[in-house]
């Protein structure tokens, strides 16, 4: 039934995702948000979010768990934008509809595209608009956070606007970490999605951490300072 629903929600927001060009600001904002929020109900999650947003424009960091951390997000900040895998635009369905909230599509496996990502979002900063990174590239259990890779965080150091980290954790029944919402290794969209409507109790919690200044820092100082931060808040072991 949940997947039943989830579906149905998904037919819907692809209506809704057409009108997204031909609004304003706060009509793509409330569509967004619409989504998100919506979606998560019914697939039988439920969301918990804590801390407060900087006003303005800000460079989102969070750990990567899922497809579902950008929904996540997105009910939290439906504003933001997102950087994602040029793969992601390949998903049935959900491909297109990241691309018509605006997404940044960066070749991985072109070291030198990121350059010209780093160049999209900084305008994008400029222009008022808040962007969302993962810095560990790729997604994990949740059980680790993996390294990052802060050459991203060059854009809000440039712009001099303020880098906002949030931690993303999953719980379900009987698992402190879900292992239901973990997308990564080998499995492919189909499969995630099944093991999401399918588990009990899914719930995802989206702390929203204090924001740092980003202006004059030294990317690899505050890409550690990210890193550590986000493994307290998501209760995992410091590192070295």
């Amino acid at each position: 039934m949940r997947l039943v629903k989830a579906l149905s929600h998904l037919f819907v927001a692809l209506w809704v995702a057409r009108q997204i060009p031909r609004v304003d600001e706060a009509g793509r904002r409330s569509r967004i948000h619409w989504f998100a929020t919506k979606g998560l109900s019914r697939a039988g999650i439920s969301i918990e979010i804590s801390g407060s947003m900087a006003p303005g424009p800000k460079l989102i960091v969070a750990n990567h768990i899922s497809w579902l951390d950008i929904v996540a997000i997105h009910a939290a900040c439906p504003e933001a934008r997102f950087v994602s895998k040029a793969e992601a635009r390949r998903w049935p369905v959900l491909g297109w509809l990241i691309q018509v909230v605006g997404t940044l599509f960066i070749e991985r496996e072109r070291p030198r595209d990121s350059i010209r990502v780093v160049h999209e979002m900084a305008s994008a900063l400029r222009n008022q608009q808040t962007v969302a990174v993962f810095l560990e590239g790729t997604t994990s259990s949740g059980h680790e956070l993996l390294p990052f890779h802060g050459g991203l965080l060059q854009s809000a150091i440039s712009t001099g606007q303020v880098v906002q980290p949030i931690a993303l954790r999953y719980t379900e029944a009987g698992h402190a970490i879900s292992p239901s919402a973990a997308y990564f290794g080998e499995m492919n969209l189909v499969q995630s999605v099944w093991r999401v409507v399918c588990a009990e109790d899914l719930r995802v919690r989206v702390t929203v951490l204090p924001a740092m200044v980003a202006e004059g820092a030294d990317r690899r100082e505050l890409s550690q300072r990210l890193r550590e931060d986000l493994l307290r808040a998501l209760g995992l072991p410091p590192e070295g």
